[in-house]
């Protein structure tokens, strides 16, 4: 467990304002922050990492402080043991992907350790390549393993698919989930995209000026079970499955997660990750696929 108390005045979209939170992360969850631009999101993981430091407060862990301004603790942060992905994979262009993990593991490094992370994300074939010959995603698996080369208890990751295609976001986010899972991680994600939430996030934190307005899991948070008027959204699907006697579809619609009702054989036919437009029909939302 994570135990947030903290005060910071930032420079925010509208304007001066004090990032107040109060919060616990509770021990193995996957968190994601979301909330609009300016909001406080960024610079929150950037106090927990120990690169930016409050006015007032405090950051506890079950077993260590790491701040406490009152009685002037402030662990830097290579004693944090925190792992820090940026949107952008900041990769050290003269080494090969092997060299940046195993400078990010120091001098006392697991080399075991860093060969199994290699082979679990998919990179040993390029564990000799520099940066600059690697795709964008590729560049981002290097980021979110080196990240992880020191073990760390908590990792923080900052838009860390913002700047890839819908097909790389998917897979490197299974990849995610199935890291965090592996190593037992505490992990907090910033994102703005809806489905990153829905598919790797316990809880969700939703910020907007300087304040936590929401919090729960991703159908707490976002879900909306009806359609208004004669409308028609384009979503994308994100998962199927039986309650009771009747099928539900959970569609992604702009910054709402749509619950409906459809039967086995149309089910059958929608699968995660397809795109699709809800029609608002007499008696019931008519659900087209989008070619």
């Amino acid at each position: 467990m994570i135990n947030i108390s903290i005060r910071k005045k930032l420079m925010m979209a509208e304007g001066a304002c004090d990032l107040v939170i109060n919060t616990k992360i509770g021990t193995g969850e996957l968190t994601a922050i979301s909330g609009k631009s300016g909001a406080g999101k960024t610079s929150l993981l950037r106090m927990m990492a120990g690169f930016l430091k409050p006015e007032s407060g405090f950051m506890k862990t079950e077993e260590e402080v790491w701040l406490d301004i009152e009685n002037k603790i402030d662990l830097p942060v290579q004693k944090r043991n925190i792992g820090f992905v940026f949107q952008d994979p900041a990769l050290f262009p003269n080494m090969t992907v092997k060299e940046n993990l195993q400078y990010a593991a120091g001098k006392k490094g697991d080399k075991q350790f860093l060969n199994q992370l290699l082979e679990m994300v998919g990179l040993t074939s390029l564990a000799d390549r520099k940066p600059a010959e690697l795709s964008g995603g590729q560049q981002q698996r290097v980021a979110i393993t080196r990240a992880l080369a020191r073990k760390p208890k908590l990792l923080l990751l900052d838009e860390p698919f913002a700047a890839l295609d819908n097909e790389m976001r998917r897979y490197l986010r299974e990849e995610l989930l199935t890291l965090h899972r592996k190593f037992g991680l505490t992990t907090l994600l910033v994102t703005h995209d809806l489905s990153d939430i829905y598919y790797l996030a316990d809880k969700v934190l939703v910020i907007d000026k300087g304040e936590i307005i929401k919090s729960g899991n991703p159908n707490q948070v976002f879900a909306n079970n009806t359609i208004d008027g004669k409308v028609q959204l384009q979503g994308e699907v994100l998962n199927t499955y039986k309650s009771g006697v009747v099928y539900i579809v959970e569609i992604l619609t702009g910054n709402t997660i749509m619950k409906l009702v459809v039967g086995e054989e149309e089910k059958n036919t929608l699968h995660p990750g397809m795109k699709v437009l809800v029609t608002s029909g007499a008696f019931e939302p008519v659900i087209s696929l989008l070619s």
